[in-house]
């Protein structure tokens, strides 16, 4: 009986996590940078590749945005200090969230500069 409620918890787990991104395929947000002036903005393609990763496409995932598992590794570590406050914890943080911009603002010179900016 219990390899059943195992199974069952599975299988509800994974067809909640293909929903989920089915749901995120199918309700992107609209960049209104890129809508109303055909231009990205440094934050354009972050969902995508969001999605990438949920679907374990780790190479798509950083070609789209490299700075997805900088940001997800910065959350998840801002929510740990959080609830354990680690000694370095804010040291540490401060140093993700500058890589993190420096990572952003050398993706967006790349795309500049390799004119794949203009949607």
């Amino acid at each position: 009986m219990m390899r059943f409620h195992l199974a069952l918890f599975a299988f509800q787990w994974i067809s909640g996590y293909r929903f989920l991104v089915h749901w995120m395929e199918t309700h992107l947000l609209t960049c209104p940078s890129r809508k109303f002036l055909h231009i990205e903005c440094p934050g354009c393609g972050l969902q995508r590749s969001l999605i990438a990763l949920l679907k374990g496409e780790f190479l798509s995932s950083f070609r789209m945005y490299p700075a997805t598992m900088l940001l997800i590794i910065m959350m998840l570590f801002t929510l740990a200090h959080l609830r354990f406050k680690f000694e370095w914890g804010a040291w540490i943080i401060k140093y993700l969230q500058i890589s993190a911009a420096i990572v952003i603002l050398v993706f967006y010179i790349y795309k500049i500069l390799n004119h794949k900016i203009i949607a």
